[in-house]
């Protein structure tokens, strides 16, 4: 067992870098935390659905999404959309993607996935507990909507794979769903009910408050950007920041899409491409969903908020540089009317950002193989809020040396090393 490091610098301050940093110092460990931005939540972590899904080990992914993908992309009505120019870039990572779109993959990811979501709602309660970010944090139950039960059966691979993992259900068909929730247009005919779930009623500003937390136990967090892992003798020694070095015993890579960079330096190349996903917020909204709801057709989730709705989802390939796209609020704003149409709201707000994804859809989570005190920790894909604490506890567990409270094998990045390469 490798000595317990002193100080460990952590690059990226969204929910999996915050989280990493709390269980750090509860286990003795001194912290600094470095983010392009001033303040920690500010990127994929502020804009994301809030909800703490589970449910979330099905990838992507599923048998059917290679014949499936096309026609979507030429529907305006269709969750996927892609900026053409970008197609010649994004064709290797996607060839990869696309291999995974099968059963025993999906079934795979799956197994790696249900790690670190299944009990979502207790890490988050476990994380935040005595932080002040518990103030945002709401358990609750979760809906997926459909229009009726052979949209439901429709999805019945990925059901199948939620109920192997230990995810139970209630069904609420005509009457029964709209008692428990009559905001919704008849058109919304059935519902699947899951409890033991929860949500975030300001993502932003509860990982403030968990990075706020941190600070105050003597953790550190600064502004800028940074250019290499500073080694010697082929073992970590730092970060190089803004032109400086920054010393540490061990170092974590938990910077989402903009880890791939950071992680090439240290010899791994990881298939990973920006899903870019949108939101969509209705401030002062004249109702709300009683729950957070998935609206299936759609792939977007409405979630009750402080004084506002988001709704958030949708996939578009662009790359990290291009602007924000049109369609895609235009489609969620359809989408919502239809799902909602009593529904009024007195503003909006629109936000665009980037969910890291691997080819693989399994999260790097581990130490490099071959470089000491190397860290990593992103590829979250869509369950980087659920899985952020339990992703954090595991870094530690792993860092500190204590025995590890789940199997990490499927997250090793030594899976990206060079002999490794062709298999993902």
């Amino acid at each position: 067992m490798s000595e317990k490091p002193k100080r460990v610098a952590i690059v990226g301050a969204g929910i999996v870098g915050i989280s990493t940093a709390i269980w750090l110092q509860r286990a003795g460990v001194d912290v600094v935390v470095i983010d392009r931005e001033a303040q920690a939540g500010e990127a994929t972590s502020f804009g994301n659905g809030g909800v703490l899904a589970a449910c979330a080990m099905v990838p992507v992914t599923v048998p059917g999404l290679f014949a499936k993908a096309p026609k979507m992309l030429l529907s305006r009505n269709e969750p996927l959309f892609l900026k053409w120019r970008y197609l010649p870039r994004l064709a290797p990572w996607l060839i990869r993607y696309l291999r995974h779109a099968n059963a025993t993959d999906a079934a795979r990811a799956a197994d790696a996935l249900a790690g670190l979501v299944t009990d979502a709602l207790a890490d988050h309660q476990a994380l935040a507990a005595g932080t002040g970010a518990e103030n945002w944090l709401q358990a609750s139950d979760y809906l997926y909507l459909y229009k009726n039960r052979a949209a439901f059966q429709a999805d019945a691979f990925g059901w199948n794979l939620r109920r192997a993992h230990g995810i139970e259900w209630q069904e609420l068909e005509g009457d029964a769903f709209r008692q428990f929730d009559p905001a919704f247009s008849p058109d919304i005919g059935f519902a699947v009910k899951m409890d033991r779930h929860g949500y975030i009623t300001d993502p932003g500003r509860y990982v403030k408050a968990l990075a706020a937390h941190m600070q105050a136990q003597g953790g550190q967090l600064l502004q800028g950007g940074v250019s290499d892992i500073a080694r010697e003798g082929g073992k970590v020694t730092g970060l190089w920041v803004d032109g400086q070095m920054l010393k540490a015993d061990a170092v974590v890579i938990a910077a989402g899409i903009w880890s791939r960079e950071l992680a090439a330096r240290l010899g791994l190349k990881v298939p990973m491409e920006t899903e870019r996903g949108y939101h969509l917020e209705l401030i002062e909204p004249s109702f709300t969903p009683r729950v957070p709801v998935m609206h299936a057709a759609g792939k977007f989730v409405i979630t009750p908020m402080q004084g506002r709705i988001r709704l958030a989802g949708i996939v578009e390939f662009g790359g990290l540089d291009a602007p924000p796209s049109k369609a895609p609020f235009d489609l969620l704003r359809r989408n919502l009317r239809r799902a909602m149409p009593r529904l009024t709201w007195k503003a909006e707000s629109e936000w665009m950002g980037h969910r890291p994804a691997p080819a693989d859809s399994i999260p790097v989570i581990g130490p490099v193989p071959g470089i000491p005190g190397a860290w990593l920790g992103f590829g979250h894909h869509h369950i980087g809020l659920t899985a952020g604490p339990a992703t954090g506890r595991l870094l530690a567990q792993m860092i500190v040396g204590t025995k590890t409270n789940l199997d990490a094998s499927a997250y090793s990045p030594a899976r990206f090393a060079r002999k490794n390469q062709g298999r993902v």
